[in-house]
């Protein structure tokens, strides 16, 4: 009980949430504003327990603060912590990978539905004056269309529900060697692209970074829809915006980008059939609450000796 536990950095309007849980366990939780290297180095100095938003804890970070020994992210991805650096330290790093699970997956319907029935094109179309669903033809009946899903955990399982209940044939790829919902059928990952008039993306970016680039927009059906809330740079910007130039695609849903936030100038949305949300697929004020108290939770367990939950180290 005698770690020093420090929230590095957070956006956030304010920690009433992880105060609670704080409080209750009789731990004095520090609220730094800490973003850059620099600043947790010269911030932090003193802490035994980071929690962080978009700090990066780098090797540098971790050979300034020798008594850091817990890094938990507010969020699923880590890839601002160095793992390697962390385990030749001795640092544990966890994340909340559950937080908003139905949140991410109600996104990617979401983006699916106003693309497969065309609301972007409907909703500019009757704005400026103009009634006519002709412009939209051909909408596709959800039910005959094949659904391709890259990663099969948590997210991938949920969109899966959600598009089985529409009627969708679905099939799926992952790494891993999971038992699917008994309405998925396991593929490779060159069946997903070349199988699937809807192709939804729940990888995480380690090792999937230009995962679909210029070769696998080439082998897709023509009129594949894509979307895209795991992460940026899985799918080849590039390659994504040559494609949609050339019609390849009938639409394209993200919420994430290689680089955000996505300037007002970037060649993407020069496309009216791609639809963007700002890397909010998280987002809900249930999900919001549900990471605070979860983020300060593992805290707790680990100063208290504990196991904890969300190790992914």
């Amino acid at each position: 009980m005698n770690h020093k536990i420090v929230i590095c950095d957070l956006d956030h309007k304010d920690i009433n949430t992880e105060n609670q849980v704080f409080n209750t366990a009789g731990i004095q939780v520090d609220w730094r504003n800490c973003v850059t290297e620099d600043e947790v180095i010269a911030g932090c100095a003193d802490a035994n327990v980071l929690l962080i938003q978009y700090a990066r804890i780098s090797r540098k970070v971790m050979e300034a603060l020798p008594g850091l020994k817990l890094v938990v992210r507010y969020g699923v991805g880590f890839d601002t912590v160095d793992i390697q650096a962390a385990r030749e330290h001795g640092v544990q790093v966890c994340n909340v990978p559950d937080y908003g699970t139905n949140e991410v997956a109600d996104q990617a319907m979401a983006h699916t539905l106003s693309l497969v029935r065309k609301l972007y094109m409907t909703n500019d179309d009757i704005r400026r004056g103009d009634w006519n669903f002709i412009n939209t033809m051909p909408v596709r009946r959800i039910n005959t269309l094949t659904t391709g899903i890259i990663g099969l955990g948590r997210i991938g399982c949920q969109y899966a529900a959600r598009m089985h209940a529409f009627g969708a044939k679905i099939i799926a790829t992952d790494h891993r060697n999971i038992t699917p919902p008994d309405y998925v059928t396991m593929v490779g990952l060159d069946e997903i692209i070349t199988q699937s008039d809807i192709i939804s993306i729940h990888c995480p970016a380690d090792g999937n970074i230009d995962l679909i680039g210029e070769k696998e927009f080439a082998a897709m059906k023509d009129g594949v829809i894509l979307i895209n809330v795991s992460r940026g740079g899985i799918v080849n910007e590039d390659a994504l915006d040559a494609a949609l130039a050339k019609g390849k695609l009938a639409g394209c849903g993200l919420d994430v980008a290689a680089k955000e936030p996505i300037p007002k100038d970037h060649p993407l949305l020069r496309h009216n059939n791609v639809t963007v949300s700002p890397h909010m697929a998280w987002y809900s004020e249930e999900s919001a609450q549900e990471l605070k108290r979860k983020v300060a939770e593992e805290a707790v367990r680990f100063a208290k000796g504990e196991q904890v939950k969300y190790s992914v180290l």
